[in-house]
């Protein structure tokens, strides 16, 4: 079985999935760092020469490519659930969890990261996150078969949850 993490950037999936891995014994797997790989550039390059559809492409690959592999910590990106595709893949040998935090706490993580080009055109930072994670979050709950506020815990105590939600 596969432990997968889901949420917005900046509610902890990395290094949760790391600390998870770690205890657990199992891979860390990045979606994000398998796309750089497979494309052979940033994902700000990607975007720009192929748009966000052909990034949502490399991501759906990526997540039937590991969708057929065990005991793995899959950090996937925080758009994931965009391709209705996507979660049935990982689903069938996977835990879905859901990492969430509020829109002031991504803000406050992200802010200074540079890793992601804008999805939206013409607002500002927080108007960003707060209108993508409006619509995102229907979704993050569909696909999540448990859930972990992650505003006020520490990454330890977010994996603690996951491994504790993990458990038979």
């Amino acid at each position: 079985m596969n432990i997968v993490l889901i949420g917005y950037r900046g509610t902890g999936k990395s290094a949760v999935g790391k600390i998870v891995a770690e205890r657990l014994k199992m891979k860390y797997i990045s979606m994000d760092a398998r796309i750089v790989e497979k494309a052979g550039m940033a994902i700000p390059d990607i975007v720009t020469k192929v748009g966000w559809p052909g990034f949502r492409d490399l991501e759906s690959a990526v997540a039937r490519e590991f969708a057929g592999q065990d005991n793995l910590v899959i950090d996937t990106g925080g758009g994931v659930i965009e391709r209705p595709e996507n979660i049935p893949a990982l689903k069938p040998n996977g835990f879905i969890i859901w990492l969430k935090a509020s829109p002031e706490v991504i803000v406050s993580r992200i802010k200074d990261g540079t890793q992601r080009p804008a999805l939206t055109q013409g607002k500002t930072f927080t108007e960003e996150v707060i209108e993508v994670l409006s619509q995102r979050t229907p979704k993050y709950q569909d696909a999540a078969e448990f859930e972990i506020d992650t505003d006020t815990l520490t990454p330890e105590q977010v994996a603690y949850g996951v491994i504790e939600a993990c458990r038979p």
